[in-house]
């Protein structure tokens, strides 16, 4: 009976470690994604309520382009004009997304791309986690 008991714990502790699939975590990043919390190298956490600006990823293959717009009532978006184009590539077991703008280069480290949630570090050692943007709903 221990040994059952044992066995269990061992092997739900081996999946619940196991690292994300960089080829899946590929197919989560599209989308309206609304930054929730950024949590600094120090450990502190920063929360933001609701947001004025978001984020949409559009994919094509392993590249792609990330563009900040704001969310109107009707369900429609406004873009503010800035936008980052992007490759993917799978390094080290993880999946990193490298921008390049006129004015900088970057990379982002995937931690963890779900349907409904987004998490990247970036060279500072930020933490920005990211929740699926969903549309205003209008009481009549």
């Amino acid at each position: 009976m221990d040994y059952k008991i044992i066995s269990a714990v061992l092997l739900l502790f081996v999946f619940s470690c196991a690292k994300p699939d960089p080829q899946v975590q590929k197919q989560n990043l599209g989308g309206y994604w609304e930054i929730k919390a950024v949590e600094m190298p120090s450990g502190t956490e920063r929360s933001f309520g609701v947001n004025t600006i978001i984020d949409h990823i559009e994919m094509k293959g392993d590249s792609g382009i990330r563009t900040k717009v704001s969310p109107k009532l009707d369900g429609s978006f406004i873009t503010n004009g800035v936008s980052e184009n992007f490759t993917l590539k799978i390094e080290d077991d993880s999946l990193r997304i490298y921008y390049k703008t006129p004015f900088d280069e970057w990379k982002e480290t995937v931690v963890e791309a779900k349907d409904s949630t987004l998490v990247v570090k970036n060279r500072e050692n930020l933490v920005y986690t990211y929740a699926k943007f969903k549309k205003f709903e209008v009481i009549e």
